[in-house]
């Protein structure tokens, strides 16, 4: 069945390839990508599909979701990514501890851009660091790393935690060390996280951005303030 699920959501992408999609993806990354070019709502429904398909046969546990989404990734498609890493965040109920090194081995090896980057971490990362609040001390190692979307994931894991107003000691944290990034996309990245946190903690997070203003890039500080009233917005904006 494992093949035969695989094979069917090659097929089912291939069969809802839209021209306009694919012709239009090459706008939103800098970088080159592959995919097939399907719409981002036909994607969902295949994985929810799919994953329903799994779960009838008796096949959606964790380890053999784990598998499966390790054999999706290794074509490098993002549409493929995309029901990998929704897959993987649909068991979150079984996650352990370990399973950290399961999402740091996939960013390494399978992310290359920044919406595999997102759809990876806002949700499967995101929830398992809501579940297991130690493991944030690992996110503060990626955020040291050399590589681009280490750095990134360290600050989008904490995007929907920081929405809900938690970590946010950490994500202060995070800011600082990614402050000063060369990297657009990881400064982009840690802006938006700032601008989640903004939500349940606005005074703390416009103090922050007031203490730091003179050191952040005007891209990360554009996120951060997005949500702040205008006369906030005005004052942090000030030279």
């Amino acid at each position: 069945m494992q093949a035969d699920i695989i094979a069917r959501i090659i097929t089912d992408l291939t069969e809802n390839v839209d021209e306009k999609t694919k012709n239009s993806y090459s706008r939103f990354f800098k970088e080159e990508v592959k995919c097939h070019g399907v719409k981002s709502s036909a994607v969902g429904k295949i994985a929810k599909d799919s994953f329903k398909e799994l779960k009838q046969a008796g096949q959606a546990d964790k380890q053999n979701i784990f598998l499966l989404c390790e054999e999706l990734l290794q074509s490098d498609y993002c549409e493929e990514a995309f029901i990998a890493f929704e897959w993987a965040y649909q068991v979150r109920a079984e996650y352990t501890k370990a399973d950290f090194f399961v999402f740091e081995r996939w960013v390494e090896n399978y992310v290359n851009n920044w919406a595999k980057c997102d759809t990876l971490c806002n949700h499967a990362v995101g929830s398992f660091i809501e579940k297991f609040p130690s493991c944030i001390e690992n996110l503060k190692l990626w955020a040291q790393s050399d590589n681009r979307w280490f750095r990134r994931a360290s600050a989008v894991t904490l995007v929907l935690p920081a929405r809900k107003g938690l970590f946010l000691p950490e994500i202060f944290e995070i800011s600082d060390l990614l402050l000063t990034d060369k990297d657009d996309l990881v400064r982009k990245g840690y802006g938006w996280m700032l601008k989640e946190a903004s939500k349940p903690h606005q005074q703390e997070v416009f103090d922050y951005v007031m203490k730091n203003k003179k050191e952040m890039p005007r891209t990360s500080l554009r996120y951060a303030i997005e949500k702040f009233p205008a006369d906030l917005r005005a004052r942090a904006m000030e030279k």
